[in-house]
């Protein structure tokens, strides 16, 4: 298995290390991926850095330009399993039109924004 790109590692790191600064967010390992969750709920997941699949981020979006934004990266698609219909993006960090880590940060909040509770939302909005 080759390994991911260095500057896609780094993406995927800068954006664990800003989900995991969100209020209230936990790291999980179901099926063995790396998720980030609210309340026991995924916000992000973060997939896996093994190089068994290519690095990637599945965020939800509610907001239309966001959500259509995130599919017009190249290689970006609906999430898997049905939860394309609620909104969830998977958006790959490596390769030549990948968004840097800020939008995607920017992604992870909304996504924290559309599953955290109202408390911790005004936490978040009150740093």
């Amino acid at each position: 298995m080759a390994a991911p790109p260095r500057n896609a590692l780094a993406k995927w790191e800068k954006v664990r290390s800003f989900a995991l600064g969100l209020p209230g967010a936990a790291e999980e390992f179901p099926w063995g991926d790396t998720v980030v969750k609210v309340n026991r709920k995924i916000f992000v997941f973060m997939g896996v850095t093994d190089g068994s699949h290519p690095l990637g981020v599945g965020v939800k979006l509610k907001d239309e330009t966001s959500h259509a934004h995130a599919l017009s990266c190249p290689g970006a698609e609906p999430s898997g399993y049905g939860l394309g219909k609620a909104g969830w993006v998977r958006i790959p960090l490596a390769g030549k039109g990948a968004p840097p880590a800020e939008v995607l940060c920017d992604w992870v909040e909304e996504s924290y924004r559309a599953i955290a509770t109202k408390k911790l939302i005004a936490e978040l909005d009150g740093r």
